[in-house]
């Protein structure tokens, strides 16, 4: 179990995110038309996990915009949004931001990718959603980054993610 914090505030998640040069977890997510997408489908390249509790926060909201803006320039690299909302909100949310350069996907239906890699947060007023976190992995799905950002209020360290690409 990892200590982050909603406004001050300590919460748990259900552990600790995988260590940084293993094998990322498979995973079966949904995507915007409801299909589901697996690590299979992204090996070969690059991907940055942004990962957050809702799609309709600031700060959130604030990240994907971030993400969008950097995946345009990166090299065999996929964005990859992940958090509980409904694949719907995701994809009203990237229409309405014109967002083109990330991947939505939605844990949704059992939270499990957020279970398996210790994400979900386990109290306070968020809890069953996902962290605010950033997981980077190579080509083969090894992990080469990883944050949990402490405060969920704040955003991710874009630099350091993107630093290891």
């Amino acid at each position: 179990m990892s200590t982050i914090t909603l406004g001050g505030n300590p919460v748990h998640t259900s552990g600790e995110l995988p260590k940084i040069g293993t094998q990322l977890a498979d995973f079966k997510l949904v995507k915007n038309d409801l299909s589901i997408a697996t690590l299979a489908e992204f090996s070969g390249k690059r991907a940055v996990l942004n990962i957050f509790p809702s799609i309709d926060t600031g700060t959130c909201a604030a990240s994907v915009r971030k993400f969008n803006e950097t995946a345009a320039n990166l090299h065999n690299t996929v964005v990859l949004c992940i958090s509980r909302d409904l694949p719907f909100a995701q994809k009203r949310f990237c229409g309405a931001e014109g967002i083109e350069n990330v991947v939505n996907l939605s844990d949704f239906k059992d939270g499990s990718f957020g279970q398996t890699n210790g994400l979900e947060i386990t109290d306070g007023v968020l809890a069953g959603l996902h962290s605010r976190a950033v997981i980077v992995i190579d080509e083969k799905g090894t992990i080469l980054h990883t944050e949990q950002v402490q405060e969920i209020a704040n955003e991710p360290n874009y630099e350091a993610a993107l630093a290891v690409l």
